[in-house]
């Protein structure tokens, strides 16, 4: 393990060293400079001349095997690939002749070439097109506009993927992409809203204000392009997608990064994509957290990125596993992910293995050829010198083809049995569905409830209304809460008044439920209900609210964060006179930044139940707040959150808090903000064998909750992400506890210089005036003219960052000092200790195997 960490320095070094000091423009990277997964070879085919053939982002292949590329901001190409050993020459690349450009999607299929263009610089309109060869001469010439559609930056119109069946074309689209018309079957209906009980915040650099649901949409689309239906919504930035044996659709979306460490940062993320799904994209910091039943999780999580092209390695000249594999780029990064997906129910978990690393390697797109089984990809993008490789496989393992048949197991065959009535009308849809939206799988209840929702909310609201399975019931409430609300977003001057008979309905059944014998999840379904029927009909009449307010105020606080999330944002929007204590109370009791502010903001516009003791300790954790770190929008949310509490303020509440409103913050680093606890203690040198020793026996019956509690308080989560919480400067922790022992662990927090993860390798950069920059590369910046190298100072701290011009570059060396500090455990009891290795190893789960019964 020490030896390939070195070995990782080592080719770090050259990496950077290459970035460095290649001229940009002349060749791509030489794969000397890409490391790949063992037995494979990276071959680099072609290095384009960006002045003639521009930056490469899409790959396919067509009718003849022949490779056809495409210019992000130009034409296509056609290329037929090279015997092993040899490259491309510049003849070899051949200019299609369809007068078409900035394609960043293409396949074919239906005997034509299908693409999808996002025209930056609007030339020609965006939308989905077909090119054909007019007269036989084996040359695209026929270009068809099939359908226009308005999009704007980078999130526009991307990738065409056919579908399972050999009839449709899936049509993959970014948040900034205008909704086009819908067909009347598409399986998500015209609903979406953005849904927030209490007013969201729109991101605090301005990016995409205004844009709000329903975020990037999979359309499904016929060969003639007349009919287009919404097959699933609310991505932020998909580019590519790809199908598995079973006919599964999957898609890598990207993360906000200015959201870093907030509560609704949602890190680059593998999704499911399954007839009707919402994925919960929103603008700000409305985005969805998984645990709201009105959208679906992701299958994986993946961490900061800059998601582009995706494929299976199905054909693939690889051993089985890797024929297997769900392949994701991320173009920031340059990395090839091979993903490993594992059905579980009607859907699938994951685990991610990096495939192929390099720097600088902007990766955009992958395919396996049909012929020779090898993977190509191409690196380009945004103008950047852009090149062609191939990847084979020369190990000593078996690359026989896998022939495996497509397996649909019982629960699979259930969701799609449900997804037929997606988008259509059925007199025995309700009577199907109705009993799977208790279902234990949520992929199923969500077909469920989808199916439900396509039916005249007539036959069935009075069934929702009156059920009297409670698990059946809150689904069946969220479904009336979506169809019979009318969404703020939608209102117009001609939109028909709220339904108030149905809000008091909605209500009476909410309040006729036993709060207290609902399970977790159903719990969770029916207060994310009462938020959409709030925000959907209004506020009822005051006796209303008193009565929901008695009804959930017993609720708070819970032993569940994501419960808590939900009963503080409804209780303050109903003003509370209870929910200003219990709200500081929590703040004061979150071990993560993530949690406070996730409060904070609920009880921003509270107007009721302050006192002055209450209030100054609300704008004294501003104080706190203001020296917790995120992404570049982090400390716009915190003043935003602010200036809504002083703007929710009395004139007597301003007077009366006008010393702690005058305050400024005193200035404190992430670990001295967060591990207050430890003040006064004295320090213990904690040594390896005692601690491990310790853990042998001592690692049962551990107290989670104060766990998690040093987990915070040792500043971990200042860098590490754990269960959805924390930064992303360090590697996530989740899933520590299949990586390592107690003893692993243990060591590497004892001893953080041992055995350092290449990807978190600090580095020393010498400039040529003799300034001395140290930190972690978090990007490597290859504009075509010269180059940047983007260091984060402060791991502590994502958005302290300098950007150093590589031509100024004297001196690099990868530091041989970890990042993370020693000494994390010296303030710590034993007990603490053992509480916080049985909180990670545990991955949250209390029933880990180390832990006993």
């Amino acid at each position: 393990m020490k030896r390939l960490a070195i070995l990782a320095m080592i080719a770090l070094v050259s990496n950077v060293a290459y970035a460095q000091n290649e001229k940009v423009g002349n060749k791509a990277t030489p794969v000397e400079r890409i490391k790949a997964a063992k037995g494979f070879k990276v071959e680099l085919l072609y290095s384009v001349p960006g002045d003639t053939q521009g930056s490469w982002v899409n790959l396919c292949t067509d009718n003849k095997g022949r490779l056809l590329v495409s210019d992000q901001f130009g034409g296509l190409y056609r290329i037929t690939p090279p015997a092993s050993g040899e490259t491309i020459r510049d003849t070899d690349v051949q200019p299609v002749p369809a007068d078409i450009r900035a394609v960043n999607g293409m396949v074919w299929a239906f005997d034509a070439l299908y693409v999808g263009v996002n025209d930056y610089e609007r030339k020609i309109s965006s939308g989905l097109y077909r090119i054909t060869d007019s007269d036989g001469d084996d040359q695209l010439d026929k270009v068809e506009l099939l359908r226009g559609m308005e999009a704007r930056g980078d999130h526009g119109v991307h990738a065409v993927v056919p579908t399972k069946d050999g009839k449709s074309l899936f049509l993959i689209t970014g948040n900034t992409t205008n909704p086009t018309a819908l067909a009347e079957s598409s399986p998500v209906r015209q609903v979406w809203g953005e849904d927030h009980l209490l007013p969201s915040m729109p991101d605090g650099r301005g990016h995409n204000r205004g844009r709000l649901a329903p975020g990037g949409i999979i359309y499904k689309v016929d060969p003639e392009g007349k009919s287009f239906e919404a097959y699933a919504s609310g991505f932020r930035n998909i580019f590519d997608g790809a199908i598995n044996r079973e006919g599964e659709l999957f898609t890598y979306d990207a993360d906000m990064e200015y959201d870093f460490n907030t509560p609704w940062y949602r890190p680059t993320r593998i999704c499911h994509v399954v007839s009707g799904a919402e994925f919960g994209w929103r603008n700000g910091a409305g985005k969805r957290p998984s645990f709201y039943a009105d959208n679906l999780p992701a299958a994986f999580d993946i961490g900061p990125g800059s998601p582009t092209g995706t494929t299976f390695g199905y054909g693939a000249k690889f051993p089985a596993k890797y024929q297997n594999a769900f392949y994701a780029l991320d173009w920031s990064w340059g990395k090839l992910y091979a993903v490993h997906l594992k059905p579980e129910g009607s859907s699938y978990t994951a685990t991610k293995e990096e495939f192929l690393t390099g720097a600088p390697l902007p990766i955009t797109d992958a395919i396996i050829h049909p012929d020779d089984g090898a993977m190509y990809f191409t690196i380009g993008g945004r103008k950047v010198q852009s090149g062609l490789y191939r990847v084979t496989y020369v190990g000593d393992e078996s690359t026989e083809l896998v022939e495996m048949a497509p397996t649909i197991n019982d629960s699979v065959a259930l969701r799609r049995s449900l997804e037929a009535f997606h988008g259509r009308q059925d007199p025995g849809a309700i009577a199907v569905a109705w009993p799977h939206l208790a279902h234990s799988d949520r992929f199923i209840r969500f077909a469920a409830r989808t199916a439900i929702e396509h039916q005249p909310v007539e036959t069935w609201s009075e069934k929702a209304l009156t059920e009297t399975n409670p698990k059946i019931q809150v689904e069946a409430l969220l479904a009336l809460a979506r169809v019979a609300g009318i969404c703020p977003q939608h209102t117009s001057d001609s939109a028909p008044p709220l339904d108030t008979k149905m809000r008091d309905r909605l209500l009476g059944a909410f309040l006729a439920t036993d709060l207290s014998k609902l399970d977790a999840t159903s719990q969770l379904t029916l207060q994310r209900t009462l938020q959409i029927i709030l925000n959907r009909f209004g506020q009822p009449e005051d006796a209303t609210v008193q009565k929901l307010i008695a009804a959930i105020d017993p609720l708070l606080p819970s032993e569940s964060t994501e419960l808590n999330w939900l009963l503080c944002e409804t209780l303050a929007g109903l003003q509370s006179p209870t929910i200003a204590a219990k709200a500081m109370a929590m703040i004061e009791a979150a071990p993560t930044q993530e949690e406070q502010m996730q409060y904070a903001r609920s009880i921003r516009m509270l107007k009721s139940g302050w006192t002055d003791e209450l209030s100054t300790a609300y704008f004294e954790w501003f104080l706190k707040a203001a020296n917790y770190r995120g992404g570049a929008s982090f400390a716009k949310f915190i003043e935003f959150i602010r200036a809504d509490a002083v703007a929710s303020l009395s004139k007597s509440q301003k007077s009366s808090l006008k010393k702690i409103l005058a305050q400024k913050p005193v200035k404190k680093s992430a670990l001295e903000n967060l591990g207050a606890i430890f003040d006064g203690r004295a320090e213990t040198k904690w040594t390896l064998d005692e601690l491990s020793q310790a853990a042998q026996t001592g690692l049962k019956q551990r107290d989670f909750a104060n766990g998690r509690k040093m987990f915070a308080a040792s500043g971990c989560f200042a860098c590490h992400r754990f269960d959805n919480q924390g930064g992303m400067t360090g590697p996530d922790l989740t899933t520590a506890g299949r990586r390592y022992s107690p003893h692993d662990l243990l060591d590497q927090v004892i001893n953080p210089s041992k055995v350092i993860n290449d990807q978190f390798s600090a580095v020393m950069v010498l400039t040529e005036d003799g300034v001395v920059h140290n930190g972690v590369i978090v990007n490597l910046g290859i504009k075509k003219n010269g180059g940047s190298l983007v260091l984060n100072t402060d791991l502590t701290d994502p958005n302290q960052r300098v950007s150093i011009n590589r031509d100024s570059i004297e001196d690099l060396k990868v530091s041989k000092t970890s990042a993370m500090p020693e000494g994390l455990f010296d303030r710590m009891t034993k007990e603490e200790i053992l509480d916080l290795i049985a909180f990670v190893i545990s991955g949250g789960d209390s029933g880990h195997e180390y832990f006993g019964n």
